[in-house]
């Protein structure tokens, strides 16, 4: 019979491992080209995995939950339906045995190609495997090889998965001695929320518990290491946007009529966003220890909320490189990829500017927090109408006009009140003098 192996896909350069959260077929299943066969689960993005082969499936080596190595075999398809002869079957089929051996084997085959591993990071055991995410979480968090042995695993032959170290060194922070008040000389600025003290909440009677799904914990992790990162600063600036909402109300059907596309005010935004940026280049930076990386690129990130309630920030590539018609098109596509879970790991990273806006739920201003590692990000608000001065070659007036709040909060480490403030008032400017007789 003609068999065909489904392996881990790699999801990215720095993606070493993924977790399968569903199965969406099961052995015997038949399937077809681009029938999903699984939704696995990265640091970064979730994704559906297709079947690139029509036939049936004759084995699955892991369930859901588990922690697979990128390119190990995860399940495999017989292309002739059912097969034919049970000699055949054991000379061809790779069974799960060897596919518990090719992950125990495979540090060894990626020990030619990487460099030594530092003396901090815990070595692999002979005949117990560890990924390379957990041999790194060791080496940062301290977990010697005798801890990491002793750590029952919940994966496959009881391998230690990410949950399992995470756990552990939970617990070690919740026993620790008190009497440890100043911290070790190894110790990191920017250390991660699992080691730091937690307060304990209790629920009462008739309180609803709910369990953080995968991609909240993530969020809750991301948001505290910023702000245990970052110095954050935030400045505010209220804007007349009167002549962006005169515009796009005259324009607005002739452009879905010609793009295909809805034409929101977000584009004209990250427009004059990006204009912005370039006379300010700062703002487009990471911090690298005591580095200034001052970005080439400008890929604006789009914080995406979702119908579970949860946030991810694609970003538009190059986003200085597309007229308005491109960022409105680009900007369309994410969202849309976004809420059906069609994200790419490349969608998701690389941004060096994000903005967020509080607008679509109509509020007025807040304070985002950085999205790191980048230095800066904006958030817009709701437009509203409201009474404002105006200066008229005839004295002053008021009139009814178009009002938005603008939120730029920044990293106080590397960018200071001058040029936070200055690129906010400059991006004000280029808002409230848009041309209201612009054609498309």
């Amino acid at each position: 019979m003609a068999l065909f192996e489904i392996v881990m896909p790699k999801m990215g350069e720095s993606i070493e491992e993924a977790t399968i959260t569903k199965w969406f077929v099961k052995e015997g299943d038949k399937v077809v080209e681009d029938d999903v066969l699984l939704e696995i689960a990265t640091d970064k993005v979730d994704s559906e995995i297709p079947s690139p082969v029509e036939g049936v499936v004759k084995k699955v080596f892991f369930q859901q939950d588990e922690t697979v190595a990128v390119g190990t075999v995860i399940a495999v398809i017989d292309l002739d339906g059912e097969g034919e002869g049970a000699d055949e079957e054991k000379s061809s089929e790779p069974s799960a045995e060897n596919a518990k051996k090719q992950v125990a084997d495979e540090p060894e085959t990626k020990k030619e190609s990487e460099p030594e591993q530092s003396g901090d990071t815990p070595a692999s055991t002979p005949g117990r495997f560890y990924s390379p995410l957990v041999k790194k979480i060791a080496g940062e968090e301290g977990v010697s090889q005798e801890e990491l042995d002793s750590i029952e695993g919940s994966g496959l032959n009881k391998r230690v998965q990410k949950k399992d170290i995470l756990a552990y060194i939970e617990s070690r922070t919740a026993t620790a001695p008190a009497k440890e008040e100043t911290p070790r000389t190894d110790e990191k600025p920017d250390r991660p929320a699992a080691d730091q003290a937690k307060v304990k909440a209790t629920a009462s009677e008739g309180d609803e518990v709910i369990e953080m799904g995968r991609m909240r914990k993530l969020i809750a992790a991301h948001m505290i290491k910023s702000k245990a990162t970052s110095a954050h600063v935030t400045n505010m600036l209220e804007v007349d946007v009167t002549n962006i909402v005169n515009w796009r109300t005259k324009i607005k059907d002739e452009f879905q009529s010609k793009y295909g596309q809805k034409l929101t005010y977000l584009p004209v935004f990250l427009e004059e966003t990006v204009k912005t940026i370039k006379d300010y280049p700062g703002i487009n930076s990471s911090v690298d220890g005591d580095r200034i990386i001052v970005k080439k690129n400008i890929n604006l990130g789009i914080a995406v909320a979702l119908e579970d309630n949860n946030l991810i920030v694609p970003n538009i590539k190059n986003a200085d490189q597309l007229n308005l018609t491109g960022l409105t098109t680009n900007l369309n596509n994410l969202a849309s990829a976004a809420r059906s879970n069609k994200l790419s790991p490349d969608d998701i990273s690389g941004g060096t500017f994000t903005v967020t806006n509080f607008g679509t739920f109509r509020n007025d201003i807040g304070t985002p927090i950085i999205n790191q590692p980048e230095v800066a990000i904006l958030a817009v608000g709701a437009i509203r109408k409201k009474p404002a001065v105006l200066e008229t070659p005839h004295g002053d007036v008021i009139a009814i006009r178009n009002m938005m709040w603008l939120s730029l909060t920044y990293d106080h480490r590397i960018i200071d009140g001058s040029l936070g403030g200055s690129f906010l008032r400059k991006l004000g400017d280029y808002l409230e003098s848009f041309d209201v007789n612009r054609t498309i």
